[in-house]
């Protein structure tokens, strides 16, 4: 049996088990989020254990944490070796704190408190275009996690849970050119840490805001932190001048155009003509086939200030605007790309 014939499916046809099997996939999502939020993965390392000694660590009640559980294990996520004791799957190893593919933060991101209120009036942002964030609490995303360091510590910790990406964009682009490079907005600065390690003579700088540029500092290690500058400020109003090279990556997505706009115009104005842009980012193509980026781009309307997930034919009207052109786009093996534009004024 699937999981949409189980879940009051009332049909036999497939395409109404489907269409169930949506409907109800936000309850899976919850129950990951609270699993993931007690770290019962991490709990579980060791080989399986017994329900009620999870709640006891945990301090919940063991009868719901069974439920739960035994939810989430007729999906595979978990396993019940016998009554009442559960141990980790595939699909739950990912949970773990320090495997090399987690998604523990994301998960825990994705379910607090501020995300689902917002994504819970998504109704407003259909009918506005607007940022039910935004709406919801005064400010936007950004500026939430600048006053809720708890809250900010978790978005640095799912956002950082992206190596893979990073891994896949040295796979299919040649950095060996550029001797210094510059990531704008770079957060812990883990995707330019990647590049310096597979480039031993580049050197870098991490660009972000004071404080997060500050804590990305004291997380390198000394050979790395060595190479590298980190210098903090605003990628609306300047951005260091002295590299060959620029990245931005995930920041425009997070912008409307206007906004957006400024970002690549302070880039235009620090870059030498010769200077590269690597903007990585989601690539919508047209039609109707299954992307996960369509979905990200719904989250970017709920959640951030005008932030969309654009089409290369947006992309390219937006750097234009700025003085910039497309000169290759170049896919990875994950939906991201590396857009790279060069200066035309």
């Amino acid at each position: 049996m699937t999981v949409s014939e189980s879940i009051y499916a009332p049909s036999n046809t497939p395409f109404q088990m489907t269409a169930m099997e949506w409907i109800h996939a936000y309850w899976m999502s919850r129950c990951v989020y609270v699993v993931a939020k007690l770290g019962i993965a991490d709990l579980l390392q060791d080989g399986p254990q017994y329900c009620d000694e999870l709640a006891t660590v945990t301090n919940i009640q063991s009868d719901a944490l069974y439920r739960i559980l035994r939810a989430l294990a007729s999906v595979g996520i978990f396993a019940e070796i016998k009554p009442r004791y559960f141990g980790l799957t595939p699909l739950a190893d990912n949970l773990q704190s320090n495997h090399p593919e987690s998604v523990r933060a994301m998960a825990i991101l994705r379910g607090e408190q501020h995300y689902y209120k917002a994504w819970g009036d998504l109704m407003y942002s259909l009918q506005t275009g607007e940022s039910a964030f935004e709406r919801l609490y005064g400010m936007n995303l950004f500026q939430y996690n600048d006053q809720d360091s708890t809250q900010g510590e978790i978005f640095d910790r799912a956002m950082a849970e992206s190596q893979e990406e990073n891994s896949l964009v040295l796979e299919v682009y040649d950095f060996s050119s550029i001797g210094k490079l510059v990531d704008i907005g770079g957060g812990k600065g883990h995707l330019l840490s990647t590049v310096l390690q597979a480039y031993p003579s580049m050197t870098g700088i991490l660009f972000d805001r004071p404080d997060v540029v500050e804590r990305a500092k004291n997380s390198w290690d000394l050979a790395l932190r060595n190479r590298c500058e980190f210098i903090g400020g605003s990628f609306f109003e300047t951005i260091p001048t002295e590299g060959d090279a620029y990245i931005l990556k995930h920041i425009i997505q997070d912008w409307d155009d206007e906004r957006s706009l400024a970002i690549l115009q302070r880039c235009h104005q620090a870059m030498k003509a010769q200077d590269r842009l690597l903007v990585i980012d989601f690539v919508i193509p047209p039609g109707n086939e299954f992307y996960g980026s369509k979905f990200i781009d719904v989250n970017m309307l709920v959640m951030c200030p005008g932030g969309r997930i654009r089409t290369e034919e947006e992309f390219q009207a937006l750097f234009k605007a700025a003085g910039f052109r497309i000169s290759k786009i170049i896919p990875t093996e994950s939906e991201v790309s590396i857009i790279e534009v060069v200066k035309t004024l």
